[in-house]
C-alpha cells in the first residue's frame, strides 16, 4: 500500500512535466515518458516510482467521452444537508448510480454532487428518488450541463524541463 502523506511533497520542474506528461497519456511508456523529457528510463522510472510512493500520483485512468457512452445528460447537483451527517451522507451519494464525483464544500450549500446520466428521466429519478431522499439530506437545487469541455488545469501543459 502507498503512503499518503499529510504535507505536500515539493515537486521539480521534471517532476510536474512527468505529471502533465502523465495527464495527458497515462499509457505513456516509460521509454516514450524519458525521451519526451529527455531524461534517461533508469530516472524516469526512479521519479514515477517516487511520485506514486509520495501519493502525487495516485493511479492511472481513461478519459471517456461521455456522450458517446450514452451518458447524454449531464448535471451539477447542490445539496444542503444536516451538520452533523457529511460521512453518512458522502457515502451514501457516492454509492448512487450515474454519480460520477462527489465533494463536501464550503458554500450556500453542503455537497457539490456531478451526475451522468442517459436521459433525463434517469436524471429526474437520480435527483428526485435518490438523492433526495438519502437521510439527511435537507434539499437541492440542479444546475443542467449544456457543455462539458476540459478546460486547461495545472498539468495540462507541462512547464519546460
Amino acid at each position: 500500500m502507498r503512503s499518503q502523506p499529510s504535507s505536500p511533497v515539493t515537486l521539480d520542474a521534471t517532476d510536474r512535466a512527468i505529471v502533465a506528461a502523465l495527464v495527458a497519456d497515462g499509457r505513456l511508456s516509460m521509454r516514450a515518458l524519458a525521451e519526451r523529457l529527455h531524461i534517461s528510463r533508469a530516472n524516469a522510472y526512479a521519479r514515477v516510482e517516487r511520485l506514486q510512493e509520495s501519493g502525487v500520483v495516485t493511479g492511472f485512468t481513461a478519459r471517456v467521452a461521455h456522450e458517446r457512452a450514452g451518458l447524454t445528460t449531464s448535471a451539477y447537483v447542490c445539496l444542503s444537508i444536516a451538520q452533523d451527517s457529511w460521512r453518512e451522507v458522502r457515502q451514501a451519494v457516492a454509492a448512487v448510480p450515474y454519480v460520477e464525483h462527489v465533494a463536501l464544500v464550503a458554500a450556500d450549500f453542503d455537497v457539490l454532487v456531478l451526475v451522468r446520466a442517459p436521459d433525463t428521466a434517469t436524471l429526474r429519478d437520480v435527483v428526485l428518488e435518490r438523492l433526495q431522499s438519502i437521510t439527511g439530506v435537507r434539499g437541492s437545487r440542479t444546475w443542467l450541463v449544456f457543455a462539458d469541455e476540459a478546460t486547461p488545469g495545472p498539468w495540462r501543459t507541462p512547464p519546460p524541463v
